[in-house]
């Protein structure tokens, strides 16, 4: 087992938010979209740990790391585990940025490319890398990890697996929302405004089923995650369709996949306790359906009364979620590992047991 050296001084520095965390700060090339200077935050736990392996997680939109038992979850399985706030989310958003602004998600290549090899620098050459993205996150990291094994493969052949948690496969709503007429609306405003917002009030109900202050469990800053999320602009929202439908034309992630998901959805304005055990946020057949085109080591399990977010569930639900983590690190990652560390697997077949594989 590789141990993780203690962080330089002049890298890391104590987390504004998490108590016995580090973050540093990874200045970034000039913004395609005007909005410089930019930087991505990466985020680690201070103590030094043994590990076997090293997890790079992924926030999703209005979000950013903040979830420690998640990353406890991984520790004591003997992973280092690091998380990013990605370019003007969380703590890299900076006065002059339009929160989680971007017209191609391609850009965050460059943050998560920095991200593994310093992963790779502290924990080992030889580390294996497993990439969790939740919700805009797993899209982002589905489609760099396509891109990076076409264009960096050497460096796609640290990462061991990928672990999505309610990716945002496609565009929840009304189906004429999919439709080519609207697609191209959407792209033409982006072209010519593509800060303007989307004229669409979000629901505040996935966020107070989440927060202390509401009806949730969980504590977490409001000024970077509000309860009612940040406003979409049209540039960002044609960033994620164009992503959105490059997925849908078939990609490959390059390794094996676990897909967690809730087992239904609910849509609501006002919060009910029908919105802590169901998604509240994406489409849950959305996730189902495209799933499988992320590659052909694809494993999609459905969670019962599991949230948008299924580590924040209520416990029955992330339990069983965490369940279905501890099993695929098990059965399907550990024989990976056993391997030599940059042999590339060359098994394509889907695992089997009674998950719905895709």
């Amino acid at each position: 087992m590789a141990v993780v050296s203690a962080p330089e001084a002049a890298d890391w520095r104590p987390d504004r938010f998490l108590d016995g965390y580090r973050q540093r700060t990874l200045p970034l090339g000039p913004d395609p979209d005007g909005q410089s200077p930019i930087s991505a935050t990466l985020i680690r736990r201070a103590d030094t740990v043994p590990a076997r392996g090293a997890v790079l997680y992924v926030h999703g939109f209005t979000d950013y790391f903040f979830h420690e038992p998640l990353a406890d979850f991984f520790i004591d399985r003997g992973y280092a585990f690091y998380a990013i706030d990605l370019r003007k989310c969380g703590r890299s958003l900076q006065p002059h940025h339009t929160p989680h602004f971007t017209t191609d998600l391609a850009a965050y290549d460059e943050e998560l490319g920095r991200a593994l090899e310093i992963i790779l620098d502290e924990v080992g050459a030889d580390c294996r890398v497993v990439i969790a993205g939740h919700s805009t996150g797993g899209l982002v990291t589905s489609l760099w990890l396509d891109r990076l094994r076409q264009h960096r493969p050497a460096l796609h052949r640290a990462v061991d697996g990928l672990l999505l948690n309610s990716p945002w496969f496609d565009l929840q709503g009304d189906a004429v929302l999919r439709t080519l007429p609207v697609t191209m609306l959407i792209k033409a405003v982006a072209a010519v405004a593509p800060m303007r917002v989307i004229p669409k009030e979000l629901s505040q109900a996935y966020g107070e089923s989440l927060h202390d202050s509401a009806h949730g469990e969980w504590n977490y800053d409001l000024e970077v995650k509000p309860l009612g999320g940040f406003p979409v602009t049209f540039g960002f929202l044609d960033a994620v369709r164009s992503g959105q439908r490059h997925l849908h034309r078939g990609i490959d992630v390059g390794v094996p996949a676990l897909v967690l998901r809730s087992d239904k959805t609910h849509f609501a304005r006002t919060y009910s306790s029908s919105t802590d055990h169901a998604d509240a946020v994406l489409d849950v057949t959305q996730i189902a359906r495209w799933s499988g085109c992320l590659g052909n080591r694809v494993t999609a399990v459905p969670v019962p009364d599991a949230r948008h977010d299924v580590f924040l569930s209520v416990p029955h639900a992330r339990e069983q979620a965490y369940r279905e983590v501890d099993d695929w690190l098990t059965r399907v990652l550990a024989p990976t590992v056993a391997r030599s560390p940059r042999t590339p697997s060359t098994n394509t077949q889907s695992t089997t047991g009674s998950e719905n594989h895709l």
